[in-house]
């Protein structure tokens, strides 16, 4: 095995980077040119199509059978234009990635002849087969039928020569498969909700959508090295390794000077992603040795999070080319930063106004108050229910480890807007206001831009923190689908902006003026939750303490974690506001417990495979050769010099004999551990069996692995280390 592990080495060493060149200096020329936008709807459809279309996209309109034809017909014109033979409707279904199904643009026609064809039935619906696909009981595996339906507001897109049409995944029965029917439920949802209180400031506001903007996080590995380290080739994660002697405590890797190999890469992913129009900003060195990352400018968030699903794909595939492999685990080692996707999040109206963003006036900055106080009421009444839609296995790793912030949801708002907040308690009253007192609190809010004015600095700690002129959802995980983070925030913004509307209507309606009743709403609001609002360390033992005696959840359980979609305060938000019905969210948390089980299972296997096969083997050998060395002296010195010489190495072999029965024995326990949780009939009984019972033999096993690489000659281990796999290019 040490030779697979050196020829990989000299493998490394030997790479050159690609030549790659943009194919215009202007990326506007080939921007979106993979892509089925407006400009090329125009162009492909008639004019009662195209207009069916974009009808469709802005009100949320179905498209009728005809006009399908007719858009299918232009869509398939184009798509022959660019090369596409085949065409798939791409979904997201319940397990993190994406999914397609080609089929080719042929069948026979009327005279038995082959013909190329594409309908609008075959654009607005197939029928996939769905039965492997995760359902948490929701369908019978004998009931394989599956549908999926036409997105119309995400545009379609060609990889290669395959024509993708973005799709929702639905059941025989209807019940949604995937994480885009909810993801739109909650956009219709906030939309309605956040229209409606618009409407106390501007009557112009006629639409409400959530924007969202991205930062990917990932990791960078040789391929020869990836494909010598079975556990990330199996798990994604390394499952053993030493911490290199350096790795990221200079800082020296951040924002550093791109390596000349990821360079090549970076341009060829981004001419890539530019041709299927995701609009990549930054590029840059993360904190970790051969960890990057990317941002796109913000989009609408279904068509944000699309981009972001295509990105993985791309970065994996055009990897591949440069005989890297793209790593989406949050934790891949042990003792540097993980990767995690932050979700920047803002709400903006069709009048062309970021509600998150003050506005030019006090009346805008009552707008503004009015929705970022409601956000932060939000998480506070949502707290569980935002963690459990962050908090994975691979997450779990992450949070809380000095690269991210932990599992405590804690909203930073700055100092500056913390005193506006606490200036607002003080002068608003339950009472009727006199005008001076009116004016006066005006006057205040009115000069929250000037305060805002590069006092809104970043608080790396915080999991939801305001920036300036939206949320940084900052715990979301690098290889989550967005969804499932945007689903729990849209959902549970939305149901508190419906109580605010009620709150205020109710003083209202006792004779208090519009703007007195939101204040006396907002000041009621502000003191209920207060407690999430923190600016200090996320990270620190003070704030553990702190957290807990403000009353805050502190769940780093995984199963317990996914158990509080199940609250009521959960049920409430999104069953209450018509995001899923109680059978979807049910086989929805029934799905996210048999990913962990799953997920933990196979690393235990691997980690037992390896310990016994690679580890304890390459060990014995090692000890062999101190045995017969020791042999050697014993025969060569007498009594006394003997052990003057070789006591030191008796002391190693006895350390190496220690560890290597100490690796069986846990392998054995984990093994027996792992047979009893497997007999349990109950998804979310065999999670809880699983992290409570066999994943902490993970770190007792690697631990005696990880002291075993210190101690065995570098020539014959196995595995490549991390120095390997993280400094060389």
């Amino acid at each position: 095995m040490a030779e697979l592990r050196f020829k990989a080495l000299e493998e490394v060493f030997s790479r050159q980077p690609r030549k790659v060149e943009f194919p215009s200096n202007e990326v506007s020329e080939f921007f979106g040119t993979n892509v089925f936008d407006k400009p090329k709807m125009e162009k492909f459809l008639n004019r009662e199509a195209y207009k069916s279309v974009i009808t469709a996209i802005d009100e949320g309109r179905a498209i009728d059978r005809k006009m399908a034809d007719q858009v299918a017909t232009g869509m398939k014109a184009w798509a022959s234009e660019m090369g596409a033979t085949h065409y798939t409707h791409w979904f997201h279904p319940l397990t993190d990635g994406t999914a397609e199904k080609h089929d080719a643009f042929v069948e026979f026609g009327v005279s038995g002849d082959l013909i190329e064809n594409f309908s609008g039935k075959l654009l607005a619906q197939q029928e996939p087969d769905a039965s492997s696909f995760p359902s948490g009981g929701l369908r019978n595996t004998f009931e394989a039928r599956g549908y999926t339906a036409w997105d119309v507001s995400s545009p379609a897109f060609i990889v290669d020569t395959t024509l993708c049409i973005p799709t929702v995944f639905v059941s025989y029965t209807g019940v949604a498969l995937d994480y885009k029917v909810p993801l739109l439920k909650t956009m219709y949802a906030l939309d309605k909700a956040a229209v409606e209180v618009c409407q106390y400031f501007d009557k112009n506001v006629s639409k409400v959508f959530a924007n969202l903007g991205w930062e990917q996080e990932y990791f960078l590995i040789d391929d020869a090295l990836y494909n010598s380290r079975p556990d990330l080739i199996l798990t994604g994660r390394t499952l053993m390794g030493h911490q290199s002697s350096k790795d990221q405590q200079l800082d020296d890797h951040y924002f550093g000077s791109i390596p000349e190999r990821v360079g090549a890469f970076m341009k060829d992913f981004e001419i890539e992603a530019y041709k299927l129009g995701i609009p990549i900003k930054t590029r840059h060195n993360e904190v970790a040795p051969n960890q990057f990352e990317c941002a796109p400018i913000f989009e609408e968030v279904n068509l944000a999070n699309d981009h972001n699903q295509l990105v993985m794909d791309v970065i994996k595939r055009v990897a591949r080319r440069h005989n890297f492999r793209a790593l989406f685990h949050e934790k891949p080692f042990a003792g540097i930063n993980g990767s995690g996707k932050h979700n920047n999040w803002s709400i903006a109206t069709d009048t062309g106004i970021n509600l998150l963003s003050p506005g030019k006036n006090p009346k805008g900055n009552l707008q503004f108050l009015t929705f970022l106080i409601n956000v932060v009421k939000a998480v506070h009444d949502n707290q569980d229910l935002l963690r459990a839609s962050i908090l994975t296995a691979g997450n779990s790793h992450r949070l809380g480890a000095n690269e991210a912030p932990p599992a405590i949801l804690s909203v930073f708002l700055g100092s500056k807007l913390t005193e506006t907040l606490d200036d607002l308690v003080e002068k608003v009253t339950d009472r009727k206001m006199t005008p001076d007192e009116k004016t006066e609190l005006k006057l205040g809010i009115g000069k929250i831009p000037e305060i805002l004015l590069d006092n809104t600095d970043r608080n790396r700690t915080s999991p939801f923190a305001f920036t300036g002129n939206r949320f940084e959802f900052r715990a979301v995980g690098s290889a989550a689908n967005c969804s499932s983070a945007m689903i729990a925030l849209n959902a549970s913004l939305a149901n508190q902006l419906k109580q605010f509307k009620v709150d205020v209507d109710e003083i209202i309606e006792k004779g208090i003026k519009k703007d007195e009743a939101i204040f006396q709403v907002l000041k009621k609001y502000i003191l209920e939750s207060e407690n999430i609002r923190f600016e200090g360390d996320g990270y620190s033992e003070e704030w553990t303490k702190e957290a807990k005696k403000r009353g805050l959840s502190n769940i780093v359980s995984v199963p317990q974690s996914i158990s509080t979609y199940l609250s009521e305060q959960s049920k409430k938000v999104l069953i209450g506001n018509g995001i899923f019905i109680e059978q979807e969210l049910e086989g929805r948390v029934e799905v996210e417990y048999e990913k962990f089980t799953k997920k933990i299972q196979i690393e235990a296997r691997v980690l037992g495979d390896l310990a016994i096969n690679h580890v304890v083997p390459t060990a014995i050998s090692y000890q062999n050769t101190l045995l017969e060395n020791v042999q050697g002296l014993k025969d060569l010195f007498d009594e006394k010099d003997f052990y003057e010489m070789a006591g030191a190495r008796i002391e190693l072999i006895k350390e190496v004999s220690n560890r290597i029965s100490t690796i069986k024995q846990l392998v054995n326990g984990m093994i027996d551990e792992r047979k009893i949780a497997n007999k349990v009939v109950s998804e979310k009984e065999k999670a809880f069996q699983y992290e409570q019972k066999v994943r902490p033999f993970f770190d007792k096993i690697r631990y005696e692995i990880d002291k075993l690489e210190l101690t065995v000659d570098n020539e014959i281990w196995p595995l490549p280390k991390y120095r390997e796999l993280l400094f060389t290019r």
